[in-house]
C-alpha cells in the first residue's frame, strides 16, 4: 500500500468543519490503495470536541503526534481569562466592537505570528519529519490549511526529501475574508503574500475547494490548481430520522454575527403575527456555536418562543438536525470575499434532501451549486420580498406534505467519490516522479 503523509493541525478529538475533510479522506483512502499517515499536534488548542469523529479513523491509519508551542497561554493571561483562547465569539477577528486588549492582541497576532499562531511548530516539525521519514518513508506529502503553517512545514520537508507535495487549501490565504481585519503593517502583509506565493509556486499541485478560489489561485501561479470540493459521507445519512412534526428552520455549525440574516427573522416574525398556525408550528433550531448577536436578534424580533438553541453538538447529531429540518438556512458572512466560498455544511445540506435557503451573493459559488443541483435558492441579504415568498411557498408545501428538495446530481460530492479523485491525483504525481 502506498503511503501519504498528511500534515494537519486539526484532527480528532477536535471537532468542527476543519477536521472533517481529511478525516473523511483518510477513511476512504485505504480502499484506493493508500495508507494515511497523519502528522498532527499532540496538544492543540481545542475549540470544540467531537469524540464521534475518532470512529471514522480507519485501522490502517498511522497517527504521529508531537508537542506544539502556541501563544494562547499568554493570550489568556493577558485577558485574565482561564478559558479556551478562542471561546466567545465565533470569529472575533472582524468584530466591530473590539476593546483595547483585543485590538492589541490582533496586532500582535497579525504582525508577529506569521502566517498564524502555529508558526512556532514549523521548525521542530521539519526537523522531526526529516528524521522520521528516513526510517518510515512515504510516497507523497499533503498539507492542509488553514492554518497555513502546515503548508510551510510541507514545503520545507518536500524540498529536503524530493517528495511530491499537494497543498490543500480549505480556505484562501491572503484573500480570506478576515485577512483585511488583521491590522497588518506593510512588512507583515508583504511577508504573508511572499509566503503564499512560495507555497503556490513550489507545490507540485494546489487543491482548492471552490471553483472561484481555484480561479484566483490559478491566476497567481503556474502550478496546476485542481478543484476537489468538500462533500458528504453517505454513511452519515443512513440513520433514520422521524420528523418531529414542526416547521423547523434549521442552521447547523458556526453562526457568526456578520452573517446575521435579520431580514429572515423579520419575515418569520411578520408571518407569525399574521398566521397563528404558523406561529405555533415554527421552530428555529440552531445546532452549533452561535454568536450572541444571533440569538439576541431572534429574540428581539419577537421569536423567542420559537427558538431552540441546542448548542454545539457532535457531527452525528448535526446530521440528524439536518434531516429533521423543514428548511435549512445558510447565510453567508457579509464580506465580499465570501462570494468565492463554499461552506462545508452546504454539501451535507444537499445530502439531507431538505430545501436550502441561502442568503448572500446571488452570483457566488454557493449559488452556482444550489442552482445546478436545484436543492435551494440564494437571495441577497436585503431581499425581503423574495425571502417572504420562499418561506410562504415552503410553509404551504409543508402543510400538504410535499416539501422536499430536488437534489439533482449530488453524487459527485460524496466523500467516496471525492477520495477517488484525490487518490487519482496522488497517483499521477508519484508516477511523474
Amino acid at each position: 500500500m502506498k503511503r501519504v503523509l498528511i500534515i494537519s493541525y486539526y484532527w480528532p478529538p477536535s471537532g468542527g468543519s476543519g477536521v472533517q475533510r481529511w478525516v473523511k479522506f483518510a477513511k476512504f483512502l485505504p480502499q484506493e490503495g493508500w495508507q494515511p499517515v497523519i502528522y498532527t499536534p499532540e496538544n492543540p488548542e481545542l475549540t470544540t470536541i467531537d469524540n464521534t469523529l475518532e470512529e471514522e479513523i480507519p485501522a490502517e491509519a498511522e497517527i504521529i503526534k508531537t508537542h506544539i508551542t502556541e501563544p494562547y497561554g499568554i493570550y489568556r493571561k493577558f485577558f485574565g481569562d482561564g478559558k479556551n483562547a478562542t471561546q466567545g465569539e465565533v470569529n472575533p477577528i472582524n468584530s466591530q466592537k473590539k476593546n483595547l486588549k483585543q485590538k492589541i492582541s490582533m496586532l500582535i497576532r497579525g504582525n508577529l505570528f506569521i502566517p498564524d499562531p502555529r508558526c512556532l511548530w514549523i521548525s521542530p516539525s521539519v526537523k522531526f519529519l526529516k528524521k522520521y521519514l528516513r526510517k518510515h518513508p512515504v510516497d507523497i506529502i499533503v498539507s492542509t490549511g488553514p492554518p497555513h503553517s502546515m503548508h510551510l512545514i510541507a514545503e520545507k520537508v518536500a524540498g529536503a526529501t524530493g517528495l511530491p507535495w499537494i497543498a490543500d487549501f480549505r480556505d484562501p490565504w491572503t484573500r480570506m475574508f478576515y485577512f483585511k481585519h488583521l491590522g497588518l503593517g506593510r512588512w507583515a502583509e508583504r511577508r504573508h503574500k511572499a509566503l503564499e506565493k512560495s507555497v503556490l509556486d513550489n507545490a507540485d499541485t494546489v487543491v482548492a475547494v471552490s471553483p472561484l478560489v481555484q480561479e484566483e489561485f490559478q491566476a497567481m501561479t503556474a502550478t496546476n490548481v485542481e478543484l476537489i470540493t468538500n462533500g458528504y459521507d453517505e454513511e452519515d445519512f443512513e440513520q433514520v430520522v422521524e420528523p418531529d412534526g414542526y416547521f423547523n428552520i434549521t442552521h447547523t455549525g458556526l453562526f457568526a454575527s456578520d452573517g446575521n440574516p435579520e431580514t429572515l427573522w423579520k419575515v418569520l416574525a411578520d408571518k407569525s403575527m399574521d398566521d397563528k398556525e404558523f406561529a405555533g408550528m415554527l421552530r428555529i433550531r440552531l445546532a452549533g456555536k452561535n454568536d450572541r448577536q444571533i440569538t439576541d436578534a431572534i429574540e428581539n424580533a419577537g421569536l423567542a418562543s420559537s427558538l431552540r438553541d441546542v448548542g454545539y453538538v457532535d457531527h452525528q447529531r448535526a446530521v440528524r438536525e439536518q434531516k429533521n429540518a423543514s428548511v435549512l438556512i445558510l447565510p453567508l458572512r457579509k464580506e465580499p470575499e465570501y462570494r468565492a466560498t463554499l461552506p462545508g455544511k452546504l454539501f451535507e445540506y444537499l445530502a439531507s434532501g431538505r430545501p436550502v435557503l441561502g442568503i448572500g451573493q446571488t452570483d457566488g459559488a454557493m449559488a452556482r451549486i444550489l442552482n445546478s443541483t436545484k436543492a435551494g435558492v440564494v437571495f441577497d441579504w436585503d431581499d425581503e420580498a423574495s425571502v417572504r415568498k420562499y418561506i410562504d411557498m415552503c410553509w404551504e408545501q409543508f402543510k400538504d406534505g410535499t416539501l422536499k428538495a430536488a437534489t439533482e446530481n449530488i453524487g459527485q460530492f460524496s466523500r467516496r467519490a471525492l477520495t477517488e479523485r484525490m487518490a487519482t491525483l496522488m497517483d499521477s504525481l508519484i508516477d511523474k516522479k
